[in-house]
């Protein structure tokens, strides 16, 4: 599976609270949850992002409370992959859990300026910076996993899955 986006760079600690503020919880729409998504953080980031694009972070991202709106928020944005230093557990298996494909590399968040754009294969971990020329390798995802990601998430996967068994 191969994603292609611009890069947009944020520092640590970035919570759920400033990816989806408390205020907008009450929404259930990925699309509604979407409108908010950072703006806490970084006001234009919707208005710069593309579909496709990829959010890069220093450490333990996703940190604070364990709400799934998070990740959801980001991946019904267009956001293709959040790539980090470090994940917050919780925000880890919620971001698999709704199938947004997220990967730590501390070389290539390192490598990785704001605009850049990168190209990931979460087949084999590869990380491209196509704009600098360097390549990166994270943990690549198992098979099953890869095709939870395609599937769109642990519900899709497992309806899938049933509808195969009953065929």
């Amino acid at each position: 599976m191969m994603l292609k986006g611009k890069a947009h760079k944020y520092g640590a600690n970035v919570d759920t609270d400033v990816i989806i503020p408390a205020r907008y919880l009450n929404l259930s729409d990925p699309a509604e949850l979407a409108k908010h998504c950072l703006e806490d953080l970084d006001a234009n980031f919707l208005k710069k992002l593309q579909p496709g694009d990829m959010i890069v972070a220093d450490t333990n991202f996703g940190c604070g409370s364990s709400r799934e709106h998070a990740p959801l928020c980001i991946k019904a944005a267009g956001v293709s992959c959040v790539i980090a230093k470090s994940f917050a557990r919780i925000f880890y298996r919620n971001a698999i859990n709704i199938g947004l494909p997220i990967l730590e590399s501390v070389e290539a968040v390192d490598s990785t300026d704001a605009g850049d754009v990168l190209e990931v294969e979460l087949s084999t971990g590869e990380i491209r910076n196509v704009t600098r020329g360097k390549t990166f390798r994270a943990k690549p995802y198992p098979d099953f996993m890869l095709e939870l990601m395609e599937a769109g998430g642990l519900i899709e996967y497992t309806k899938k899955r049933l509808a195969a068994s009953k065929a």
